[in-house]
């Protein structure tokens, strides 16, 4: 492969096409879509200033690269990229991509990253913005730390393991999504997914898990959550309290009390839901 090293490119597409290149220590600096429909790529310690830095591009390898601001949109359509060590300020990376690898990477903006792609591996990732991952599908995802509204909008078929989630309206419309041994905060979790299970995890949510077909909870703790389950259809075996419970549709709820129930016989079926509380001297406290 032919290499590059301590190069300072400015211009439109100063690399239009690339095949075959290894690129050290470079700068592209103004000029958008420097690496545009590149393939077989691998750059080292270099710096994206610019926007549009790899679009339509393929079998792309970063390893301790640095987007800044301005170097948004900086990559869609592109198949079969890994990112490691790297740092990201700039939002709206990573659109319609397939088979994307990120370990050891930083977004300071994540602003509408990670939309629309297909088959995403994620270690040791941390992302600051809203609407993070929306509609991306085919996820594995571990020690992810997540400071933003609305994430994971309409995804299908994500798995998250020890991950940190502090994200109003995570995992709206979402499909087949498996969240084990994490910490999730925000209000309004998980409405109108379907198929959402919960392992091992600790939640803090206003009005969360509703309108959800086929909510599956696993040893949870429910940390001042309140009129949880409302229309879902669910599964629920919580190691804590909960602090109220409104209209499941249907399942069981297991938990050590409930501190106010409400069934309101004129939206459900009480008759549907098993409500099992475990602590004698705190009973499941109808309203």
């Amino acid at each position: 492969m032919k290499t590059i090293t301590q190069e300072y490119l400015t211009g439109e597409r100063a690399l239009f096409k690339a095949r075959n290149l290894k690129i050290h220590d470079t700068i592209f600096s103004d000029g958008e879509s420097p690496l545009k429909e590149s393939k077989n790529v691998e750059l080292y310690e270099s710096m994206f200033k610019w926007k549009y830095p790899l679009w339509y591009s393929e079998n792309i390898k970063l390893h301790n690269c640095t987007w800044f601001e301005m170097a948004r949109a900086g990559v869609w359509y592109t198949k079969n990229i890994t990112a490691e060590d790297c740092a990201i300020e700039a939002p709206k990376n990573f659109r319609r991509c397939e088979n994307v690898t990120l370990k050891n990477v930083s977004f300071a903006n994540a602003a509408e990253t990670l939309w629309q792609c297909r088959g995403v591996n994620m270690e040791s990732v941390s992302a600051k913005g809203d609407y993070f991952a929306m509609n991306s599908s085919e996820m594995k995802i571990d020690a992810l730390t997540l400071y933003g509204n609305y994430s994971f909008d309409g995804a299908k078929n994500v798995e998250i393991h020890n991950s940190k989630l502090l994200s109003k309206d995570a995992f709206w419309n979402s499909e087949n999504v498996t969240v084990y041994d994490s910490f999730i905060s925000g209000e309004y979790l998980g409405w109108n997914a379907k198929n959402l299970t919960l392992v091992n995890c600790t939640i803090e949510s206003l009005q969360g898990m509703c309108y959800i077909d086929n909510l599956i909870m696993k040893n949870c703790k429910l940390l001042n959550t309140t009129l949880a389950f409302e229309y879902s259809t669910v599964d629920a075996d919580i190691s804590s309290g909960i602090a109220s419970v409104l209209n499941p549709t249907s399942g069981i709820i297991r938990a050590e009390h409930i501190d106010k129930l409400i069934l309101e016989k004129d939206k459900i079926d009480p008759d549907k839901t098993t409500i099992v509380c475990k602590t004698e001297d705190k009973k499941c406290k109808c309203a």
